[in-house]
């Protein structure tokens, strides 16, 4: 009799050791160095229990690598955990990194994503994506507010599809069309300055294609590259004394520093077409929108259809906004006394 109480004791014992290891795999800290990740967000998880129930009982860590605190970037990581936290609940955890605007930074906190062992790392702008795919072939890496994967990753003979452990959204409205936007505005102009961060690949991508829409349209179109934000105030003056309108691409290092240009542009009367609203809301009159909370949306979903349906990233095709609007800003339309015409809305 003893022994067989003695044989349930130990049996119990053991049972409880595997338990107890089996509750804390897979489960890594978030590194507390600085530029790493935060721990897994608070606030932002839906109520235990809750998610959608064809996912199991697995659970699932996303790493989200942000380069900067901005509204359009803020909007993008929140749609894309908004989807995941509804289909999932307390299902996922985000360990969340923000690079300060700073690209290096994003190395660290991309380090970390690799210590905790995340199923998937989500890439919020081009740094964070060039820096995740520098750092692993294996995660499934989804980026978002990237504006041209092929020119970010260096990519010849673009398909449409990475083809690797890469994928994901762009904030990317269409070219060609803000070229049209540019010349209903002002059919009059003759000379564009094109104002861009030189160090922003997507930038320089951006610049080349709308100059050659422009100068199709016979526009007479002129670079002024900034390399940061110290040359910034005054390439944007060099740009409104040889300009009769400007044009600004979906650019982070503008979108941080639209006071700056904004103090060099509204007093010089200087129209400036945005590529994003962003940008248009700090310095500019018109801008062709895309939602960047829609967009985080379509990384969501993406995410989920990788992680819980077994979806393969290498052949998932980079998704674009359902849709772009014209939209003005009416206070700097106001101070440079210009008549926007019928189809645009107001940024609010």
């Amino acid at each position: 009799m003893k022994k067989k109480v003695l044989a349930l004791l130990m049996a119990s014992a053991m049972a409880l050791s595997m338990a107890a290891c089996s509750g804390n795999a897979g489960q890594g800290g978030s590194p507390s160095s600085a530029g790493s990740p935060a721990p897994a967000n608070s606030g932002s998880q839906a109520p235990a229990g809750s998610g959608d129930p064809s996912a199991g009982d697995q659970t699932y860590t996303i790493g989200i690598c942000q380069l900067a605190p901005h509204p359009a970037l803020d909007a993008a990581t929140q749609g894309f955990k908004d989807v995941l936290t509804e289909k999932l609940g307390d299902k996922v955890k985000f360990s969340e990194g923000n690079a300060g605007g700073e690209a290096n930074n994003c190395i660290p906190i991309v380090d970390g994503f690799l210590s905790e062992n995340v199923d998937l790392i989500l890439a919020n702008a081009t740094a964070p994506l060039q820096t995740a795919a520098s750092a692993t072939s294996e995660i499934p890496i989804l980026g978002t507010s990237v504006t041209d994967y092929a020119t970010a990753l260096g990519i010849d003979n673009w398909t449409g599809t990475v083809g690797n452990n890469i994928s994901g959204t762009s904030d990317l409205a269409p070219l060609d069309q803000q070229a049209e936007m540019l010349h209903e505005m002002f059919p009059d102009a003759k000379n564009v300055g094109l104002l861009y961060c030189s160090a922003e690949p997507n930038s320089v991508y951006q610049v080349e294609v709308v100059s050659e829409a422009l100068t199709g349209m016979g526009y007479t179109c002129t670079n002024f590259a900034f390399t940061d934000v110290n040359d910034l105030a005054s390439v944007t003056q060099s740009a409104c004394d040889s300009s009769d309108v400007i044009y600004i691409p979906t650019d982070n290092t503008a979108a941080n520093n639209t006071e700056t240009i904004a103090n060099v542009v509204i007093p010089a009367k200087m129209p400036v077409v945005a590529g994003e609203e962003g940008i248009c809301s700090g310095c500019g009159v018109v801008t062709l929108s895309i939602s960047y909370y829609d967009i985080g949306k379509i990384a969501g979903e993406m995410a989920y259809d990788i992680l819980v349906n077994g979806a393969d990233v290498t052949a998932m095709p980079i998704q674009f906004a359902p849709e772009v609007t014209k939209k003005y800003n009416a206070a700097n339309c106001q101070a440079l006394n210009i008549t926007v015409p019928d189809g645009y809305e107001a940024i609010g």
